[in-house]
C-alpha cells in the first residue's frame, strides 16, 4: 500500500490550508441535493414507465379523456348524429351520443360511478361501470369530472325498475360506453344548486331555510355571477314563459290585423313631458332615452296604420329600488283606431292577457309548474271572456275606504292600496285580473283624453294582476288645438311648438282617427304569473339605480 503523501507546498513554500468547515457543509449539501434530484427523477420516470404500463392495459384508452379545443388543428369532427333527450323515450336499447353537462358526479367504489347530466331541462342519470370493454380507469376520470364541465357522452338507452328520484328523466338511466370533456368548467364562484332555491325573505342577506343546512344566497350575489345563476332550471323555466308571453302577444294581435313597428329609442323630446326620462349626448345636442313609444305610436296611426303593436326597451329614470322596477324594462305596447268609444281598445287588450294566461296555463304549463314549486303561489284565478272586472275609479275608492284606507277621490293609489284593492277584487269577483278605468286626469299623461263625464277624470284604465299594475293605457287626445291646450295646462306645462313635439302636435292636423292603446311591462307579468319576489329575476342581467353590470 502506497505511503500517504505530504502535502504539496504552494509556491511560496507554505503547506496548502485546510478546507473551511463551511466548504465541508456547502460540498455535503450540493452532494445530497444531486443524491435527492436524482432519487425524483428516478422515482417520476418508475411513475410514467408504471403509468404508461398501464395504459397500454388500459381498454377504455381511446372512449375517454378531454377533448381538444373544437375549430383547433387538433380536432377531428367524427359526424355523429346526436340526439335530444326530450326524445328518450323513443330511444330504448339505442346508442345515442349527446351533449351535456355534469350537474353532479357520485362514486360508487373503484368500479362505478352515478352521474347526473342535463341538457335544457331534461337531466338524466348516467351509469360508468367497470366491465370487460370499460376499464377502472375511466371509472376514475369519469368520478372526477368537475361540476358544470360540458361532456360529449355516447351510451345506451335502458329501462329502469325503479323511478329515478334525483333526475327529470325517471324511467331511463344512460349505460355509459364513452366520456369526453369538451369544457372544463373550473370552480364556480357560486353553486347552480343555489341557484335552484328560493331567495332569502325580503331584507334577509341570507337565512337557513328549515331543513337545510346551507344559507340561501341572496340576490345580488346571485346577479354579480349572473351566468352561473342563469344554469339553474328554474331560471331557464323564467326566460322560456318570457319568450312565451312575447310569443303569445304577437300571434294573438298578428291575428286581429296589428302590424309589428320598431321605434326609435332615442328621442329630440321627453314623450311624457320630461320626468323621469335619461338624458344622453347625442352628438353636439341633447337627445333622450325613450320611456315609451307612444309618440311614435300615435303618429303610426296618423300615418293610416290602422293598428300597431311593438315589442321593445322602455327607459325609466325613476330612482325606485322595490322588487317590481327596473330603470330599463320590456314594453309590449299597442295602439289601435277605435269606432266609437275606447272601451272597444278595452275589451280588446282584456281578451289578449285572458288568451295569454290560458296559452301560458297549457303551453307553458311545464314551466310554470317548475317555478311555482320553488316559488308557492296559488293558482292565477281567471275570468271569462267579457267578464273581466272592470271596476270605475272612484268604485275602487269606494272599496278601499270601506276596507279602512284613507285617501280622497282624486288621489293616484300606493303600491300598498293596490295590492289591497287587488284583494277586495278577488275576494268580491273572484279574479286576480282586473281593469280599473276612468283615472283622475291630473295624474296622467297630457295626451290623454279628458272624460265627458267629470272633467277632473279621463278616459283612461291600468290593467292589474295579483292587485299589481301591469299596464296603463288611454284613448288619445286626436285633435291638435286640444292637444296643444291640454299640454299648455298639464303640470309641468308642456310646449306645443317645442323641439320633438311640434311634428307630434302637428301630425294630428291633417286628420287622425280616434285611437287609444297601452303599454304592458312584460317583466311584470312574468313577475306577477310565476308570484316571483323580485322583478329583476325576470330580466337577464337587470338595469336598476344600483345596477348596470354585468
Amino acid at each position: 500500500m502506497a505511503e500517504p503523501q505530504p502535502p504539496a507546498a504552494t509556491t511560496d513554500g507554505e503547506p496548502p490550508k485546510e478546507p473551511s468547515k463551511n466548504a465541508l457543509k456547502k460540498a455535503q449539501k450540493e452532494k445530497e441535493k444531486a443524491e435527492k434530484k436524482a432519487a425524483a427523477k428516478a422515482r417520476e420516470l418508475a411513475e410514467r414507465t408504471k403509468q404508461q404500463a398501464a395504459a397500454a392495459e388500459d381498454i377504455s384508452k381511446d372512449a375517454y379523456g378531454e377533448l381538444p379545443l373544437i375549430g383547433s388543428k387538433d380536432f377531428k369532427p367524427t359526424g355523429a348524429q346526436r340526439s335530444d333527450l326530450s326524445d328518450i323515450a323513443s330511444l330504448e336499447d339505442k346508442e345515442i351520443v349527446f351533449r351535456c353537462w355534469v350537474e353532479n358526479a357520485r362514486p360508487q367504489g373503484a368500479k362505478l360511478a352515478f352521474l347526473n347530466l342535463r341538457q335544457g331541462l331534461n337531466t338524466v342519470q348516467a351509469v360508468v361501470a367497470a366491465s370487460e370493454t370499460l376499464s377502472k380507469h375511466m371509472v376514475k376520470f369519469a368520478q372526477n369530472v368537475s361540476t358544470e364541465s360540458t361532456l360529449v357522452v355516447t351510451g345506451t338507452v335502458k329501462r329502469v325498475q325503479e323511478p329515478i328520484k334525483s333526475a327529470t328523466i325517471k324511467d331511463f338511466e344512460i349505460h355509459v360506453s364513452k366520456l369526453f370533456v369538451e369544457a372544463k368548467a373550473h370552480v364556480l364562484p357560486l353553486q347552480v344548486e343555489d341557484a335552484e332555491r328560493p331567495l332569502p325573505t325580503e331584507g334577509a342577506a341570507e337565512e337557513i331555510k328549515e331543513g337545510e343546512g346551507r344559507p340561501l344566497v341572496g340576490l345580488n350575489t346571485r346577479l354579480n355571477h349572473r351566468t352561473i345563476d342563469l344554469r339553474a332550471k328554474i331560471n331557464h323555466a323564467i326566460f322560456v314563459i318570457k319568450s312565451g308571453v312575447c310569443t303569445l302577444f304577437q300571434e294573438f294581435l298578428g291575428q286581429r290585423g296589428f302590424v309589428l313597428i320598431q321605434t326609435p329609442k332615442i328621442l329630440g323630446a321627453a314623450s311624457e313631458g320630461g320626468a323621469n326620462v335619461f338624458e344622453v349626448k347625442y352628438f353636439d345636442k341633447k337627445a333622450f332615452l325613450a320611456q315609451s313609444p307612444q309618440l311614435a305610436k300615435q303618429m303610426c296611426i296618423a300615418s293610416r296604420f290602422q293598428r300597431v303593436m311593438e315589442i321593445g326597451p322602455v327607459f325609466r329614470a325613476e330612482n325606485s329600488n322595490t322588487a317590481r322596477h327596473l330603470t330599463e324594462f320590456t314594453g309590449l305596447d299597442l295602439e289601435m283606431e277605435f269606432q266609437e268609444n275606447y272601451h272597444e281598445v278595452m275589451g280588446l287588450l282584456e281578451d289578449l292577457m285572458l288568451f295569454i294566461f290560458k296559452e301560458l296555463n297549457s303551453r307553458y304549463k311545464k314551466e310554470t309548474d317548475l317555478v311555482r314549486s320553488v316559488y308557492h303561489v296559488e293558482d292565477f284565478k281567471l275570468p271569462e271572456s267579457g267578464k273581466v272586472p272592470r271596476i270605475p275609479f272612484t268604485e275602487g275608492i269606494k272599496m278601499l275606504r270601506e276596507a279602512g284606507e284613507d285617501l280622497n277621490d282624486y288621489d293616484d293609489l300606493t303600491t300598498p292600496q293596490e295590492k289591497h284593492l287587488g284583494r277586495l277584487v278577488l275576494e268580491k269577483y273572484g279574479s286576480d285580473f282586473y281593469t280599473l278605468d276612468q283615472f283622475p286626469l291630473a295624474i296622467r299623461p297630457a295626451y290623454t283624453m279628458p272624460s265627458p263625464h267629470d272633467p277632473k277624470l279621463s278616459n283612461s284604465y291600468d290593467m292589474f294582476m295579483r292587485g299589481q299594475e301591469i299596464l296603463s293605457g288611454a284613448q288619445r287626445i286626436h285633435d291638435a288645438d286640444l292637444l296643444a291646450k291640454q299640454m299648455r295646462a298639464h303640470d309641468p306645462p308642456i310646449d306645443p311648438d317645442g323641439p320633438g313635439m311640434k311634428d307630434y302636435v302637428d301630425c294630428f292636423r291633417y286628420g287622425c282617427p280616434p285611437h287609444a292603446g297601452g303599454g304592458f311591462g312584460l317583466e311584470r307579468i312574468v313577475q306577477f304569473w310565476l308570484g316571483l319576489p323580485n322583478i329583476r329575476m325576470t330580466s337577464l342581467f337587470p338595469r336598476d339605480p344600483q345596477r348596470v353590470a354585468p
